[in-house]
């Protein structure tokens, strides 16, 4: 699988948040999205996600048959987009349902995140770094080659976001490829970066 971009354009409300901005990202790799608040960065991931049309250039994927790149990449967006009346598992059986592909069952998910004991609580009675482990939890619970995360260590402490690091080495590992949009180092030695804006 290769995702490249070429001469991305993204204009929102009329003010262009940046041009020119491309790259190439294969299998097994890593690469940081690094720029200034307000630099396009969540805008970017929008782009590959289709949420947002680029005002020009182009996106492909390509080495996945006739795969959709929405098909093949996982969101883990700066908001986590659980539902705070589902328990943790119910979030996860959901997301699991509607994005195909099963692969880790929700408990197994939650015990990679170190969380087995939140699983029958709605999300909602959840600290801000549980409900940001249990969104990265659907990451395993359907197989996809892409995951696109936006600022995926908000809200984790020292351990989780170790335990992060471990997930994010173990999809590359796997073939995977991970682009994220961070403020800080990823914790992968062989991540490259795309630093938007100055």
């Amino acid at each position: 699988m290769t995702l490249s971009a070429e001469g991305l354009v993204c204009r929102r409300g009329g003010r262009l948040i940046f041009e020119g901005v491309g790259f190439r990202l294969g299998n097994g790799e890593a690469l940081a999205l690094t720029g200034r608040n307000g630099a396009g960065k969540s805008s970017l991931i929008a782009m590959l996600c289709g949420r947002l049309r680029p005002e020009a250039g182009t996106i492909r994927l390509e080495g996945l048959d006739e795969t959709p790149l929405t098909e093949a990449a996982h969101l883990v967006g700066h908001r986590d987009g659980l539902k705070s009346a589902l328990t943790a598992k119910e979030n996860l059986r959901f997301a699991q349902d509607l994005l195909g592909g099963a692969a880790a069952t929700p408990e197994q998910a939650l015990e990679a995140v170190g969380l087995p004991h939140v699983g029958a609580l709605p999300v909602g009675y959840l600290s801000a770094g549980q409900r940001r482990r249990v969104a990265l939890a659907r990451l395993l619970v359907a197989a996809r080659p892409l995951w696109l995360l936006d600022e995926p260590a908000a809200a984790l402490d020292v351990n989780a976001q170790a335990m992060l690091i471990g997930l994010m080495q173990a999809h590359l590992a796997a073939g995977g490829a991970i682009l994220a949009a961070t403020h800080g180092p990823l914790g992968i030695d062989a991540a490259r970066e795309l630093r938007i804006g100055p």
